[in-house]
């Protein structure tokens, strides 16, 4: 049983067609039970067809709300929805707890992003996307191990420092398995992995690590210590990427005397 909500002026109805043939051009939510799953869709009720004829839904989307362009519109909820998924875990998160952090309706995050599954996908996309490119950048120019550690960290800080619970995003544990979601997390965190073995792998050239074993447990123990480095960060939010620089380089000086 499908039941159609319209969002329009309480004049217009839906069954009284405007004098043009159209439905008042309002946008509908469908509402439908599958299975006993409630699916919500946006759809906008085209021009009538002949009589008799069923009206034809179209998947459109506004390209804005309230005069917000529909790009700055969706970073807008990206960061909300990546601040919720980092504090709690996907698990924990719906879409209406997003929307209602973001002071917008459901169907509008549905009109962006089809399902919960998909804004966390955009996230993780996004989030990857920043931190891997940051890390590249290092990577490309590898000296010696400190100085090394140091520059990939201040690189990392300063890639999260905008939305610092982008990491938690893309290491959330709470992921499905076998979900599309556990996929998109799964490859920037290979990509991430990667980048930390080739690191320590050049810093570790000339020393007498050349052992594969050590090298890898010396990799796991790097990404260790970076998460630390940021759970103890979202604890501190007052502390910018300049300072947690410049804090990592005196823990790393007391190591490295």
């Amino acid at each position: 049983m499908e039941s159609i909500h319209y969002f329009g002026p309480p004049s217009a109805t839906p069954t009284q067609p405007g004098h043009n043939g159209r439905v008042g051009g309002r946008i509908g939510v469908i509402e439908s039970q599958v299975g006993g799953l409630r699916v919500d869709r946006r759809a906008k009720l085209a021009r009538r067809e002949p009589a008799g004829a069923a009206p034809q839904l179209s998947s459109a989307v506004p390209a804005g709300t309230k005069g917000v362009p529909r790009a700055e519109r969706e970073q807008q909820i990206l960061d909300v929805a990546a601040a919720e998924f980092g504090r709690r875990g996907y698990a924990a998160i719906s879409v209406l707890d997003v929307a209602q952090a973001a002071g917008i309706s459901k169907p509008l995050i549905y009109g962006y992003f089809i399902s919960k599954e998909g804004l966390y996908c955009a996230c993780v996309d996004r989030a990857g996307q920043v931190i891997t490119t940051a890390i590249a950048r290092v990577l490309d120019n590898p000296v010696d191990a400190v100085s090394t550690a140091e520059a990939t960290l201040r690189a990392i800080f300063t890639a999260l420092e905008p939305r610092p619970h982008d990491w938690n995003v893309l290491y959330d544990r709470s992921l499905p398995p076998s979900s599309r979601a556990f996929g998109a997390a799964k490859k920037y965190r290979t990509m991430i992995a990667a980048q930390a073995t080739q690191g320590v792998t050049a810093v570790l050239r000339s020393t007498d690590l050349i052992d594969p074993l050590d090298q890898s447990a010396v990799a796991e123990i790097w990404m260790s210590a970076v998460s630390a480095l940021i759970d103890w960060w979202l604890k501190h939010p007052e502390q910018t990427a300049q300072q947690m620089t410049h804090r990592c380089h005196r823990i790393l000086a007391a190591f490295n005397p």
